[in-house]
């Protein structure tokens, strides 16, 4: 199965737009694991078996692995989620942007050595620094393209007055990946939640692509708003969906909805909202 067809299976199947992120942060664990960097596969694992049925993908985020020297314990989760929820796809949020035989390197990293279904890239040294991953038919890469920080601004609103149309430099890499970029279907794109207007634009341009769309939770976004602007629908009772898909993540809402003992099910908790919501938004 392609990364696509995993994305559909595992929304039907769950009834989910939801993405939890796995963005373990030792000092921010329960009291029982507090500062245990050891525990990251433990508290990670917890969290992702009480939430296998609420969503359509998991996302960890790299960093919060590799800075704790826990890329083994990365490795183990993978397996481990196989195992606990094999129709869920796993989006590895590592964010690489490098060209040539290094970006073959991460491709290997990601597709080989950890196995995720797709992956996050930045865009920003071109097109050379996206092919390499796209040799791995059937695996999804999200490109970065109107994130969901303040500081986006500072590059992502920019127009470009030698592109045609002078084109705000997201819009520009949302045309890319809908367009000559996107050569096996295999592209998304990432937009984050702080800004619907901008995941409007985006959808726009980008009909047909999955969004990953963070900023759900903890930094904000508007879960009812995010959807009205990224999904879209026809018909009356029996709706269907007409554009690309959405996947929707909260991480740190979810991951430490308690400092208890109960992390784990009030996670549970606060995913189960967080779908609920975003069904509801979708009617």
């Amino acid at each position: 199965m392609t990364f696509l067809d995993q994305l559909h299976q595992a929304e039907r199947q769950n009834r989910s737009l939801l993405c939890v992120g796995l963005d373990p942060d030792p000092a921010k664990f329960p009291a029982a694991l507090q500062g245990r960097s050891d525990k990251i596969f433990e508290f990670c694992a917890a969290i992702v078996e009480a939430t296998a049925d609420l969503v359509l993908a998991f996302k960890p985020q790299i960093a919060y692995f590799a800075a704790h020297r826990a890329e083994d314990q990365l490795e183990s989760l993978m397996a481990h989620m196989r195992q606990v929820a094999p129709k869920v796809p796993i989006i590895l949020d590592a964010k690489r942007g490098d060209i040539g035989n290094t970006a073959e390197q991460y491709a290997i990293e990601a597709f080989e050595r950890y196995g995720a279904d797709a992956l996050t890239l930045s865009p920003f040294m071109g097109w050379d620094s996206v092919a390499p991953y796209l040799k791995y038919h059937g695996k999804g890469a999200f490109l970065l393209c109107r994130t969901s920080n303040p500081g986006g601004d500072d590059l992502q609103a920019q127009r470009l007055a030698s592109v045609p149309g002078q084109p705000k430099v997201f819009e520009h890499i949302a045309q890319l990946a809908q367009g000559p970029w996107n050569l096996n279907g295999q592209l998304g794109l990432v937009v984050g939640a702080t800004y619907p207007a901008e995941i409007e634009r985006v959808r726009e341009l980008a009909p047909t692509l999955p969004l990953l769309i963070p900023g759900v939770g903890a930094q904000g976004g508007d879960a009812a708003a995010t959807v009205k602007a990224g999904l879209r629908v026809e018909g009356g009772t029996a709706q269907r969906t007409i554009s690309g898909p959405i996947i929707v993540n909260s991480s740190r809402a979810v991951l430490y909805a308690s400092s208890g003992l109960d992390f784990a099910q009030a996670a549970r908790r606060d995913a189960e909202h967080t779908r609920e919501v975003l069904e509801a938004a979708r009617g």
